[in-house]
């Protein structure tokens, strides 16, 4: 810590920093909806994501994509309450996590677990952090029976559209892409000041404890440049995750979020207009005591889902109810057919091809040139 108490004496404050840039003019941005109705929490997205990127030395602990259980205290511990942002264009304060509070990164004592009959205590950490990880409140929820409730999260880098970690950073290390809005970073300018991570009230930067510098989501842009869907898209069993250009009207995402207004932000108070939209779920009736339905009094208290997804949410879910009733009754809706997806290739709009062509093209040059 003492060598980033040296860091930051030595470098302008992230506010100044801040008044030096502006957004660039974008050409399209860059977006994605999950559909929270049909998310089954198998971390499928997780595990592409970190399989592909962060598999180096020092990223044991990084997971750019976590699928967490709501209500949940989600990874960092508690990383709603840790500030960050901007609140009518005056930047909150922000909490830097520290590697306890991500967690991850730990093995396990499978020996003890499957054979030495330790039971449950096999199932804790024998190395890295003992005391949280992500998911480790997994499937958890709220609510007493018989009217528990939870449902799943998908969360990475929103790249959003007021990036107010690129605006923090001192070294400019960070910026937001004209082209398309992914918001990126060069690690050879980093210095290692963590104000992003200060900054950004999501908290999904992540400190390389090993290379010294800040990693975060980058959208897949390398894939995205050769038209392929990013890795946790790509990878979604439930054909919940929509991805293309908030701005091509025609696209399921611009009618998501603007023509139907069922897919909302997380957390839109804490004013970086982020890119990354949730169409929030639903859930059954709730019971009473003698077993019968109360259909007036919703499951998941609308109270929660407005502290995560503003007070547009209940409007939302309403939305939702029609075009379900609407069916029912023997119509058809464009926005159902839209969110059940038929086919797979209807998610990712201009970024359909399959990443399995580039990966067998690439080796067919390297044989050719080693030839």
């Amino acid at each position: 810590m003492a060598g980033r108490e040296k860091q930051m004496s030595e470098s302008p404050s992230p506010v100044s920093a801040a008044s030096r840039r502006s957004v660039p003019k974008l050409a399209h941005q860059l977006a994605m909806v999950f559909d929270l109705n049909k998310c089954i929490g198998c971390q499928t997205c997780s595990v592409a994501c970190k399989v592909l990127w962060t598999r180096e030395e020092g990223m044991e602990h990084q997971w750019w994509c976590t699928v967490n259980t709501q209500p949940g205290r989600g990874t960092p511990r508690d990383w709603e309450q840790m500030g960050g942002g901007e609140r009518g264009s005056i930047p909150v304060p922000g909490h830097l996590p520290t590697r306890e509070e991500f967690g991850g990164g730990w093995d396990f004592d499978f020996q003890k677990l499957f054979y030495g009959g330790g039971g449950r205590e096999g199932l804790r950490p024998s190395s890295g952090a003992d005391d949280w990880g992500p998911n480790w409140d997994e499937d958890q929820g709220a609510g007493d029976y018989p009217n528990s409730y939870y449902f799943y999260l998908p969360r990475i880098c929103n790249h959003c559209t007021n990036p107010v970690c690129a605006e923090a950073c001192p070294a400019g290390a960070m910026h937001k892409r004209a082209e398309d809005g992914i918001v990126v970073r060069e690690e050879g300018r980093c210095r290692g000041f963590r104000f992003c991570m200060e900054a950004c009230p999501y908290k999904k930067i992540y400190w390389n404890h090993v290379n010294q510098v800040s990693q975060h989501c980058i959208f897949c842009l390398p894939r995205i440049e050769q038209g392929v869907a990013p890795a946790c898209a790509r990878q979604c069993p439930g054909r919940l995750v929509f991805t293309g250009f908030l701005d091509d009207v025609e696209g399921p995402i611009h009618k998501l979020v603007y023509e139907w207004k069922v897919a909302l932000p997380l957390h839109p108070e804490y004013g970086t207009s982020p890119n990354v939209f949730y169409v929030p779920p639903l859930a059954p009736h709730r019971l009473n005591p003698d077993g019968s339905l109360d259909t007036q009094t919703p499951r998941i208290p609308i109270e929660y889902l407005e502290r995560l997804f503003g007070p547009l949410v209940g409007g939302a879910l309403g939305r939702l109810r029609g075009e379900i009733e609407k069916v029912r009754a023997g119509a058809s809706s464009e926005m159902l057919d839209t969110l059940i997806a038929y086919k797979w290739s209807s998610l990712f709009g201009p970024f359909t091809k399959d990443p399995a062509t580039l990966a067998g093209a690439a080796a067919a040059d390297g044989a050719t040139e080693e030839a």
